[in-house]
């Protein structure tokens, strides 16, 4: 037990707390902010740390044991996640001190920039179903206040839709979470699992488990992803780069725990459900990817396609294509962040947002230039960078399980990913300069440093593959046998 594990939520909910006191002093917001996700990049590795010494930790709040109390949960998937989380924060952050208007940082930016995180690390680390759902809360409430920021039209259009579709989804949350209460009588995950586990999984269980792959599915972009392409690519760059490599990792972090502790007894049904709406997916994401000229609509495709990438991973469950999934999960929070940033910097400087509209970038921005190509290399799979581990994995993992054309939806969809970018790189960056460097609006300190850290996070990555693969296989390892949960959370109550 480690009071440490709280820490993650904790810090963003009591500074953003402090925060609002802070009105005025922008300068103290931005220091204090910054301190808070250093503080929790330290910690999630500590901690990381911690578990390969002692296994799955485990943090019950009041004293109250498991199953009757609240508790965090701490493996080697969760804290991979959380970290991975901090360190894009603290990315985003650094970009936000230059990108973000005076006028929204006195009015509470920072603030709701810490509880998004909160909310996400929450999600990440809880190991009560209910409070999952406030987790998720308290993430989409933050949310709900960042994607307006800016006030343009398109903004308050698309945030409508933002807010009904997971107002919508929270209901069914709830519900979902009624049925299963009502089924095992209790909310604690692992309890839940023993319970399922000894009774087995009835027909009841198996439909309670497709309202929450519903739920979970609206969350993440998993087929039902009709909001997420406007959704994504209204508000300003740092807010966009958060959603884009955050937000729909809540939702599979939270299809991976439920799908591998809970509802994973008739995978004949559940799994192939899944494989299919991922294949389904990753033909909708490469469609868009492809048919848009809009430079942040082809950003949020491609995370569409990420999401059904991964979730082929679940689909197939096999140890190979599992660790394949968390490899990728991790490559694609850094990389995606990178991808928005870089969209967001290219529309900052030429006042464009469709590529055929912009010509020969490279020439005024050669480090932008470069950054998007070596970031079109990452996502498309391209060794030695962070996404050729996780596309290796999971096509090992699909051939294992004889998910044949899921290997095939997946690795073609690399093609598109491919495609989709490097039009973009060619288009933008390459041929004539339409603007010249006058017209242009320099591009800041604070976006290049937060762009490159981004870009070594992938390098490092890729050529580190080795020393992640003790935490990646050890998160596996809990993922593929629930009874390493379970008797962490429960021991012997």
């Amino acid at each position: 037990m480690s009071n440490l594990i709280v820490m993650p939520m904790a810090l963003p909910v009591l500074f953003g707390i402090i925060l609002l006191f802070l009105r005025p002093y922008v300068k103290v917001q931005r220091g204090l902010s910054l301190l808070v996700f250093v503080a929790n990049i330290a910690i999630s590795a500590y901690v990381l740390h911690l578990i390969q010494q002692n296994g799955v930790l485990r943090l019950d709040f009041g004293g109250w044991e498991p199953p009757f109390g609240i508790l965090f949960v701490a493996d080697s998937f969760s804290m991979l996640l959380v970290l991975a989380a901090s360190i894009v924060a603290a990315v985003c952050l650094i970009y936000s001190f230059s990108s973000v208007e005076p006028s929204f940082e006195k009015n509470f930016y920072y603030s709701f920039v810490l509880f998004l995180i909160a909310g996400v690390n929450g999600s990440f680390l809880t190991g009560d179903i209910f409070n999952l759902f406030v987790c998720f809360e308290i993430m989409l409430l933050a949310s709900y206040v960042l994607i307006v920021f800016g006030g343009k039209k398109r903004q308050l259009r698309e945030s409508i839709k933002y807010v009904i579709v997971n107002v919508v989804s929270s209901w069914i949350f709830l519900v979902a979470i009624a049925y299963i209460y009502g089924s095992v009588g209790t909310l604690n995950m692992a309890h839940i699992a023993e319970r399922v586990a000894e009774n087995g999984q009835t027909a009841t269980l198996t439909v309670v488990s497709i309202v929450f792959l519903t739920v979970f599915a609206l969350k993440a972009g998993l087929f039902l992803y009709f909001w997420l392409p406007g959704s994504y690519s209204v508000p300003i760059t740092p807010v966009a780069a958060m959603f884009g490599a955050l937000l729909t990792k809540v939702g599979i972090y939270a299809m991976f725990r439920m799908f591998t502790l809970i509802f994973y007894h008739e995978p004949q049904m559940t799994h192939t459900i899944i494989g299919i709406l991922a294949g389904l997916t990753l033909i909708g994401g490469s469609i868009g990817a492809v048919a848009y000229k809009d430079l942040r609509l082809v950003a949020s495709y491609n995370v569409v396609i990420a999401v059904g990438f991964i979730l082929v991973g679940l689909a197939v469950a096999t140890p190979a294509a599992i660790e394949g999934s968390i490899y990728y999960l991790i490559h694609d929070i850094i990389i995606k962040a990178s991808l928005f940033l870089l969209v967001g910097t290219m529309i900052a400087v030429t006042g464009q947002t469709k590529m055929d509209e912009i010509s020969g970038l490279i020439k005024n921005h050669p480090l932008l230039g470069w950054l998007f190509f070596l970031t079109t290399l990452s996502l498309a799979g391209i060794p030695p960078l962070s996404g050729f581990i996780g596309k290796v994995l999971v096509g090992e993992g699909a051939v294992e399980g004889g998910a044949y054309v899921l290997l095939a939806l997946a690795f073609i969809s690399s093609i598109f990913v491919l495609y989709s970018l490097m039009r973009i790189f060619l288009t933008s960056f390459w041929g004539e300069t339409i603007i010249s460097k006058d017209e242009e609006a320099p591009a800041k300190k604070g976006w290049s440093v937060a762009m490159c850290i981004l870009a070594l996070g992938t390098i490092a990555l890729g050529l580190g593959a080795e020393s992640m693969s003790v935490y990646v296989q050890d998160a596996a390892e809990t993922l593929l046998n629930p009874q390493i949960y379970i008797d962490a959370v429960l021991g012997g109550n």
